[in-house]
């Protein structure tokens, strides 16, 4: 019986190993490339997605995720460009937030709030096949917009 205990150690490992790669093999690599290309420091993520914290000129620091998933709705392919601008102490808004989110939203020319649990979501949706340029403007959209309403609304840097 101990002639077979490594190969099956080995055969069990496998679907982990596979679940591992296909993991990280989830990350777009374009995105990877056009964010290298532009000189964005990144990490990835669990999801594949890549996590960038940028360091605004106020001092300010503010966190965005560019997903690797790609989203289609029929012929139109979407990438998610996520920041968090606020973070409720409760699964529900107070009225007062939820209005100033949809204030915001109102008001943008790219992108617009979601609700993520008790996390206000800054999301800007581009092509799929955006270009390094359009990349960068999205994220910066993202960036600005979450930080501008997290400083409205709570006078701190936590996101």
């Amino acid at each position: 019986m101990s002639s077979w205990s490594a190969p099956l150690r080995a055969l069990c490992a496998l679907p982990l190993a596979l679940a591992l790669s296909s993991t990280a093999a989830a990350q777009d690599g374009i995105v990877k490339a056009q964010l290298e290309a532009k000189g964005v420091k990144f990490e990835v993520d669990a999801d594949g997605d890549f996590k960038c914290v940028f360091r605004l000129e106020s001092g300010r620091t503010q966190v965005v995720w560019v997903r690797s998933k790609v989203s289609e709705y029929g012929a139109i392919k979407v990438r998610e460009i996520w920041s968090p601008g606020y973070r409720a102490d409760t699964p529900d808004f107070p009225a007062i937030i939820a209005n100033q989110l949809l204030t915001s939203s109102n008001s943008v020319k790219l992108g617009g709030w979601v609700k993520q649990g008790q996390n206000a979501v800054f999301v800007v949706k581009i092509s799929g096949d955006a270009s390094a340029d359009q990349l960068v403007n999205g994220i910066n959209a993202a960036v600005e917009s979450a930080d501008a309403l997290e400083l409205a609304l709570t006078g701190k840097d936590d996101l």
